[in-house]
């Protein structure tokens, strides 16, 4: 595998950015991996490396960058989780999807990506993220994925179950049952948005889970549930971006 961590420019600054992809048989279809909440760390580093490994160019934004911050430490820590909170209010759609078109620029230019069909994926507060990139970007995303989402319904104009419609890209919404961040009435509620747009997408529901399971770092871990979204990730990107 080829390593690179880049200082890509945008319009507001550079964003410090992992980039992950097979060594051979390039070009690499590319997949667009949105960070959650805590930020870049080593966790989110490797499930981007175990991605790459399916023959994927993955590529890792901090989207932090306007902050001035990337890692910001461990979550035990009360006033790291402040700071968190701080962070994640502070960024908002408009600003990760400026984010993306600066991000798109910079793959076209890389012989190691493939100019064909993308992927994108998103967890926790980046699954409104992911599902936003196929809508502002329906000619370049075919495949967008959300883990335990955040915000998929609100009364924004750029709702992930509006912004949907704009989408050609296939959706999937893996989401877990405990969640507070994103209860059963709020998943309930996409899944009927979905249908009655008749939206290609997907809702699943992993049982027995909450908020954070794919996660190996987290107390929600959950290795059953994680290697289930795994396979449901690799069939979905194989069938979409080959």
């Amino acid at each position: 595998m080829i390593e690179r961590q880049l200082d890509i420019p945008t319009p507001h600054g550079a964003a410090t950015t992992f980039v992950v992809h097979p060594e051979r048989d390039g070009p690499h279809p590319v997949v667009f991996f949105f960070m959650d909440a805590p930020a870049i760390r080593e966790e989110l580093r490797d499930m981007a490396r175990r991605l790459a490994t399916g023959g994927y160019y993955v590529i890792l934004p901090n989207l932090y960058y306007r902050a001035g911050v990337m890692e910001i430490g461990p979550l035990a820590d009360p006033d790291v989780r402040i700071r968190m909170m701080e962070f994640m209010n502070g960024l908002t759609i408009d600003m990760v999807m400026s984010d993306t078109e600066a991000l798109l620029a910079f793959v076209d230019q890389d012989p190691a990506a493939s100019d064909g069909p993308m992927g994108a994926v998103g967890y926790c507060m980046s699954g409104q993220f992911s599902i936003n990139a196929a809508a502002s970007f329906p000619d370049r995303f075919a495949a967008a994925a959300s883990l335990y989402g955040t915000f998929l319904v609100t009364d924004q104009p750029n709702s992930p179950h509006l912004m949907a419609r704009k989408a050609k890209a296939e959706l999937y919404f893996g989401c877990a049952e405990t969640d507070r961040w994103a209860p059963m009435e709020t998943v309930d509620a996409l899944t009927k948005s979905l249908a009655a747009d008749k939206i290609n997408a997907e809702v699943e529901l992993y049982p027995g889970v909450e908020h954070g399971f794919a996660f190996p770092q987290r107390a929600a871990y959950d290795k059953d549930a994680a290697e289930r979204h795994w396979e449901r990730l690799n069939a979905f990107y194989r069938r979409r971006l080959g």
